[in-house]
C-alpha cells in the first residue's frame, strides 16, 4: 500500500474513521516515524539554528504526528477488538523510543540553546515559552547528562515501568482471587438487587447453592454502602484494605511492600541523577507549585480547616448510629443519613435530565459565557452511529469542533474523558483548529425515552466539557503548548472543576431539567435537596483527601535510601494528624494505591485539592458578579482558559483574580466555614 493509501496518513481536516483498519495501524505508524526521524535529522544539522528553520519545523512535526496517532489510541478506547488492541500494543514502544530519542537528542537540544541565547530577547513571550518548555523538557530526559549517566537514567526510567506495572498486577491478582460465599438469605439484606442477582448467578456457574460475592470495586462499594449486616461489611473491608499485602486472608502472596521499596528507591535514584534533591522536586519541575514548602504549607492549612468539620460530622455520625462506629460502618450509616436528611437518590433524578436537554442548557452556558456558538454538524466522519459532531463558532468563524461519544457499549472503555483529535496550530507551513473527542458512558436511550442522566453523569458531562473548552477556545498558534498542551499538571483540571459549579447553579439546573415525559423542570425543592448534598460530609472527604495527599507527598520528600520507604511510620503520622475515624492495625491500604504507585500521582496526589481550590476560587470571582457576568468570563477566557500552556499558571491566575489564590472560597463551597467568616 502506497504512503498515500494508509488512511491514517491522510491531509484531510478530520479522521476518516471508516476506513482505518487495525491492519492500517502499525504500517502506518511505522512509515510516520521514519519519516520523522529523517527529518528531525535534518532539522537539527540546519545552520545557524534559528526559531523559523528548526523551532517551526518541530512544532509542524509534533502536530503531525500527535494528529495520526490520537485516532489509533482513541478507537483502542472506544471501538476495541482483539486485532486493534494487538497494533496498538505493538506501536507503544515504537512511540516511545521517538519520543526518548527526541528528547535526548543532543544536537537539537544545543540548537534551541543557541536560539534561545541569539533571539530569546526579540522573541515575544509565546515563542519564549516555547523554547523555555522544550528546554525544560530536554532537561527533565537527562539530555544533558553525562554518557554513563544517561545509560544510567534510561535504566532506571525502564525498570520503574516494569515495577509499577507488577505493583498493578499485583493488586489486580489479589483482588481477583478473593471471593466470599454466602448462603443465608440474611447476611446480603440490604444490598441492590442487580448486585444480588450477578452474586447468585456466579455462585450457580461455580456449582454453589447460595450467592457468591467478588471484590471488584462497584461490588466492594454496594457492600460497604448497602450491606445491613455489619460482619459482611467488616469482611469486605478486610479483604479490601489488606490487597497485595503482608495481612488479611491472602497475607503475603501478592505482597506489594517489596515492590514499593524498589519504585521509591528508583524515582529518588531518577531524581539525584538529574541533580534534584529528592522526587517530590524532580516532579514540582513542571508544577504549579513551586516547592516542597509551598505543597505542605497548602495542605496543612485545609487540615487545620477541615478537622473540626470532620469531627463534627463523625461525632454526629455516631450519635445517628447510636454506637461506636468502625472504619467498615461509615459509608453505611452515611448513606442512610443523607437519604434521611435529604432525600435525594440519583436514580430518582435520572427522568428529569434527558440527554438533549442537559445538553442545550450545558450549550447555552457556554455560549452565554464566551459568546460562542455550537451547532451539531452531520458531514463528518464517525466511528459509530450513535457519535455526534458539534462545531464552535465564535464571531461567525469556526474556532473548532468535537465528537460526542456519550453511551456504554461493549468494546468501550468505561469512565469519561475529553482528548485531543486535532490540535491547534498557526504556523508557516499552514493552520489547523482544534478538534476533541468527548466521551461519557452513560445508559444508552430506550424504545421510547432519551438517555437519561442522574445528577452525577450531568456533573461528569460538565467536567469533561470545561476540558473540551479549554482545548478548542485556545489562541496559542503552536502545538506544544496549545489547549491543554503543556498546562502544569496540577492546573489542568482548573477550567473543568470549573465548569462543574453550573450543573449546580440554580439558574443552569432550571434550564438543562425537563421531565422526558412533561417537560417539566426538576421542582425548587428537590433543586434544594440537590443543592444540600453538595457540602455533605464535605469534612469526611477532606480529611480522606489530605491523608491520601500528605501521605503521598512526604513519602517522595522524605525519602532517604539509608532508611527506606517507611511507609508504614510515614501514614502513622499522616493519621494522626488528618484522620478522625478509627482504622484498625492490619490496614494496608498503600499497598493497593495505584494512583501513586503505579499511575502519574506520585508527589502529586494533591493536586487534585490543589485544583479545586483553583477552580473555587476562580468561580467565586462570578459570584460576586453573577454567574453569567461577561466582563468576568471574557477576562477568565483572556487570562486562563485560551492561552494554553503559554504563560505561567500562577501569572495567569492572579491576571485573572487580581491576587493569588485562597483556599476560603473551597472551604465556603463545601459548608467546612461559614460564608460569613470570609474576610
Amino acid at each position: 500500500m502506497s504512503h498515500m493509501d494508509n488512511p491514517l496518513l491522510t491531509q484531510d481536516p478530520l479522521p476518516p474513521f471508516p476506513r482505518i483498519g487495525a491492519a492500517d495501524v502499525e504500517p502506518g505508524v511505522r512509515a510516520l516515524l521514519a519519516e520523522a526521524r529523517a527529518e528531525v535529522a535534518g532539522i537539527a544539522a540546519r545552520q545557524p539554528p534559528s526559531f523559523a528553520t528548526v523551532v517551526e519545523p518541530l512544532e509542524e512535526l509534533h502536530h503531525r504526528v500527535a494528529r495520526a496517532w490520537s485516532p489509533v489510541s482513541h478507537l483502542n478506547a472506544v471501538l476495541n477488538s482483539e486485532a486493534l488492541r494487538t497494533a496498538y500494543n505493538a506501536c507503544l514502544p515504537l512511540l516511545s523510543a521517538y519520543q526518548t530519542d527526541l528528547a535526548q537528542n543532543e544536537s537539537l537540544y544545543q540548537a534551541y540553546r543557541s536560539i534561545e541565547a541569539r533571539e530569546g530577547a526579540s522573541l515575544d513571550p509565546v515563542r519564549q515559552r516555547v523554547i523555555a518548555h522544550a528546554l525544560q523538557e530536554f532537561t527533565l530526559a537527562g539530555v544533558g547528562l553525562a554518557r554513563a549517566s544517561k545509560e544510567q537514567f534510561k535504566q532506571v526510567m525502564l525498570e520503574l515501568t516494569q515495577l509499577q506495572a507488577k505493583f498493578e498486577e499485583n493488586v489486580l491478582d489479589a483482588t481477583n482471587a478473593w471471593s466470599h460465599h454466602v448462603t443465608d438469605q440474611a447476611q446480603i439484606r440490604g444490598l441492590n438487587d442487580v448486585v444480588a442477582e450477578q452474586a447468585r448467578r456466579r455462585a450457580h456457574e461455580n456449582g454453589l447453592a447460595g450467592w457468591l460475592l467478588t471484590l471488584d470495586q462497584p461490588t466492594y462499594v454496594a457492600v460497604v454502602t448497602d450491606a445491613e449486616a455489619p460482619e459482611l461489611r467488616r469482611e469486605f473491608y478486610r479483604a479490601w484494605t489488606t490487597r497485595a499485602s503482608d495481612q488479611g486472608p491472602q497475607a503475603g502472596r501478592w505482597d506489594n511492600a517489596p515492590i514499593i521499596e524498589q519504585i521509591l528507591a528508583k524515582r529518588h535514584e531518577a531524581a539525584r541523577i538529574l541533580g534534584f534533591e529528592n522526587f517530590a522536586d524532580y516532579a514540582l519541575a513542571k508544577r504549579m507549585a513551586r516547592t516542597r514548602g509551598e505543597v505542605m504549607g497548602f495542605l496543612e492549612e485545609l487540615a487545620r480547616a477541615g478537622r473540626p468539620a470532620a469531627e463534627r460530622e463523625f461525632a454526629e455520625l455516631e450519635a445517628f448510629a447510636g454506637r461506636r462506629l468502625e472504619a467498615w460502618d461509615l459509608a453505611f450509616y452515611a448513606e442512610r443519613l443523607q437519604k434521611q436528611r435529604h432525600a435525594v437518590s440519583q436514580e430518582e433524578l435520572r427522568p428529569y435530565f434527558p440527554l438533549p436537554r442537559v445538553l442545550a442548557g450545558l450549550f447555552e452556558v457556554a455560549e452565554r459565557l464566551f459568546a460562542v456558538r455550537i451547532e451539531e454538524r452531520s458531514d463528518a466522519p464517525v466511528w459509530h452511529p450513535d457519535v455526534r459532531y458539534f462545531e464552535i463558532r465564535a464571531d461567525g468563524r469556526p474556532v473548532g469542533s468535537f465528537y460526542l461519544d456519550a453511551y456504554a457499549r461493549p468494546h468501550k472503555r468505561s469512565g469519561a474523558w475529553m482528548d485531543e483529535c486535532v490540535g491547534r496550530k498557526h504556523l508557516a507551513s499552514g493552520d489547523a483548529l482544534p478538534v476533541a473527542y468527548l466521551v461519557l458512558n452513560v445508559l444508552p436511550p430506550g424504545q421510547d425515552r432519551p438517555a437519561l442522566l442522574t445528577h452525577d453523569d450531568v456533573l461528569t458531562l460538565f467536567h469533561e466539557f470545561g476540558h473540551g473548552l479549554h482545548h478548542l477556545l485556545t489562541r496559542v498558534d503552536y502545538p506544544s503548548l496549545a489547549g491543554i498542551n503543556g498546562v502544569a499538571w496540577d492546573a489542568v483540571e482548573l477550567p473543568s472543576q470549573f465548569m462543574e459549579n453550573y450543573a449546580w447553579h440554580p439558574q443552569v439546573l432550571g434550564r438543562i431539567s425537563g421531565h422526558y415525559l412533561t417537560g417539566a423542570p426538576l421542582p425548587a425543592e428537590i433543586q434544594q435537596r440537590l443543592r444540600d448534598t453538595r457540602s455533605f460530609h464535605a469534612g469526611l472527604q477532606m480529611a480522606r483527601q489530605l491523608e491520601f495527599a500528605l501521605f503521598d507527598f512526604r513519602l517522595h520528600a522524605e525519602y532517604d535510601p539509608a532508611r527506606g520507604s517507611r511507609v508504614l511510620e510515614i501514614l502513622g503520622a499522616v493519621r494522626r494528624q488528618v484522620a478522625v475515624v478509627p482504622v484498625p492495625d492490619w490496614n494496608r491500604f498503600p499497598m493497593s494505591f495505584g494512583h501513586i504507585f503505579a499511575g502519574g500521582y506520585a508527589a502529586g496526589y494533591y493536586s487534585y485539592k490543589w485544583a479545586e481550590v483553583l477552580a473555587a476560587d476562580a468561580y467565586s470571582a462570578f459570584e460576586e458578579r453573577g454567574a453569567f457576568d461577561r466582563a468576568t468570563a471574557e477576562r477568565y477566557l483572556d487570562t486562563i482558559l485560551s492561552r494554553g500552556g503559554s504563560c505561567d499558571p500562577l501569572a495567569a491566575f492572579i491576571a485573572f483574580r487580581g491576587r493569588a489564590p485562597q483556599v476560603h472560597a473551597l472551604l465556603k463551597q463545601h459548608g467546612i466555614i461559614a460564608p460569613e467568616t470570609v474576610a
